[in-house]
C-alpha cells in the first residue's frame, strides 16, 4: 500500500465517521425540539428521516474506507471479491441516499413522499445489483476490457443517476432557503462525486494521487454540504408556525382575517379582491379541515384533482404576503399553511377549533351545484 494510498483510506474513514456523527446528533437534538411539527400529522405517523439516512450513508463510506484499507493491507485489492464487495457497498449507499430523498421537500415530484415510486427505483436498485453479482460471476478475474472494468458500469450507471436526483434536490433546496452560493457549490460538489467515481470503471484516468485527492475533496465537501443541510432546516423549522397559534376568520366573499403571532401577524385582514380562485380554493382547505374527518380533510391537488395544479397553492400564499406587504422575514411559505401529506394531497395546517367561517357564507358557498360535495361535508 503506497503512502498516498493509505492516507486517503485513513482521512476517508475517520472524516467519514465525524461527519456521520454530527449529523446523527443534530438530527436528534432536531427531534428532541422540533417533536411537534415533524409529527403535526398524527394519521400519518410519518417521521422526517432525511437526516437519519444521509447519516447512515456516511456510516457506508466509513465501512467502505475500511474494506478498502483491509483489501490494501492484505493485498487483495485486485481480486474479484474485492471488487464485489466495493460495489455492494456503493448500491447500499445509493439505497440510503435514495431513501433520504424519499424526504427532501423540493426533490422531484416523483420521488418526494411518493411511497409507489420509490419502491420502482429500490428494485431496480436490487436488480442492479443482481446483474452487478451476475457479471462478475461470469468475468471472474476477466472483467476488464480496453481498461474499463465491466461489472462496475451497472453501478456507475446507477451512481449517476442518483448523482443527478441529489444535485437537483440540493440546488433548489438551498435556493428556496435564501442560500444561492450554496446552491451552486452544491452542483460543483456533486459534479466532482461522479467524476470521482469514473477512474473505478475507465482504469485509464486512473491517476493515484489525482484520482485520490478528487474523492477526499468530493467527500469532504458533501459532508459539509449535509452539515450546511442541517443547520439550514433548523432554521426552516425554527421559524415555522405552530398548527395550534394560527387563527384564521372567513368574514365575507373574498375577506378573510388571519393571526400568525411567530411572523407578527395579528388579526390582520386579506382582501383577497379580484382573485376568486386562490380565495375559493383556501375556503375549501378550511371547509375540509374545520368539518371533515379522515381524508375528506385533505384535498388531491394535481391534474386529477379538484385543485389541479400545485400552483394554485403557491398563490395563495404569494398573494397573502403582497397585499399584507410582509417583510422578508414575516413571509410565508406554502409549508406554514399546508401540510403535504404525500400522493398528491394537501391539508390546511392549522386545527379545527381555530378556524371560524360565517354561517352565511357557508350556506351560500356549499348551495352552490359545483360545492355539493361541501354540503356533505358540512353535515
Amino acid at each position: 500500500m503506497t503512502d498516498v494510498a493509505q492516507f486517503h483510506n485513513l482521512a476517508h474513514i475517520f472524516i467519514s465517521f465525524i461527519g456521520a456523527i454530527l449529523l446523527l446528533a443534530i438530527y436528534s437534538n432536531i427531534r428532541k425540539r422540533f417533536r411537534q411539527i415533524l409529527e403535526e400529522d398524527e394519521s400519518q405517523k410519518r417521521v422526517d428521516s432525511g437526516l437519519l439516512y444521509l447519516s447512515l450513508a456516511m456510516f457506508v463510506w466509513v465501512v467502505s474506507g475500511i474494506w478498502a484499507y483491509v483489501s490494501q493491507r492484505f493485498e487483495f485489492s485486485e481480486t474479484i471479491t474485492y471488487q464485489v464487495g466495493v460495489n455492494l457497498l456503493s448500491i447500499v449507499n445509493n439505497l440510503f441516499l435514495l431513501l433520504a430523498l424519499f424526504y427532501f421537500s423540493y426533490a422531484p415530484k416523483f420521488i418526494y413522499n411518493n411511497t409507489k415510486n420509490v419502491k420502482i427505483i429500490v428494485g431496480i436498485i436490487i436488480a442492479v445489483t443482481s446483474i452487478t453479482l451476475l457479471m462478475s460471476s461470469i468475468y471472474g478475474n476477466h472483467n476488464i476490457y480496453h481498461n474499463v472494468r465491466l461489472n462496475a458500469i451497472p453501478d456507475l450507471i446507477l451512481s449517476g443517476f442518483l448523482c443527478f436526483l441529489l444535485l437537483l434536490s440540493f440546488y433548489k433546496t438551498f435556493i428556496h432557503r435564501g442560500l444561492k452560493l450554496v446552491a451552486m457549490i452544491s452542483v460543483i460538489i456533486m459534479l466532482l462525486i461522479f467524476v470521482s467515481q469514473l477512474p473505478e470503471i475507465f482504469l485509464s484516468l486512473n491517476d493515484e494521487f489525482t484520482t485520490n485527492l478528487i474523492k477526499i475533496i468530493a467527500k469532504t465537501s458533501l459532508i459539509s454540504l449535509f452539515l450546511v443541510l442541517a443547520t439550514s432546516w433548523v432554521i426552516q423549522l425554527a421559524n415555522t408556525p405552530r398548527p395550534n397559534e394560527m387563527r384564521i376568520k372567513f368574514l365575507d366573499w373574498s375577506l378573510i382575517q388571519l393571526s400568525i403571532p411567530s411572523k407578527n401577524i395579528n388579526n390582520a385582514q386579506v382582501d383577497f379582491g379580484s382573485k376568486t380562485t386562490q380565495y375559493k380554493n383556501l375556503l375549501k382547505f378550511a371547509i375540509r379541515r374545520a368539518y371533515g374527518t379522515g381524508d375528506l380533510q385533505s384535498m388531491l391537488v394535481s391534474a386529477g384533482g379538484e385543485i389541479k395544479n400545485q400552483t394554485y397553492l403557491t398563490r395563495i400564499i404569494e398573494n397573502i404576503n403582497e397585499i399584507l406587504q410582509l417583510e422578508t422575514h414575516q413571509q410565508l411559505e406554502r409549508r406554514d399553511l399546508f401540510t403535504f401529506l404525500g400522493e398528491g394531497t394537501y391539508r390546511l395546517r392549522m386545527i379545527p377549533e381555530n378556524i371560524t367561517i360565517d354561517e352565511g357564507l357557508l350556506h351560500e358557498f356549499v348551495q352552490g351545484i359545483e360545492n355539493e360535495e361541501y354540503k356533505s361535508i358540512c353535515n
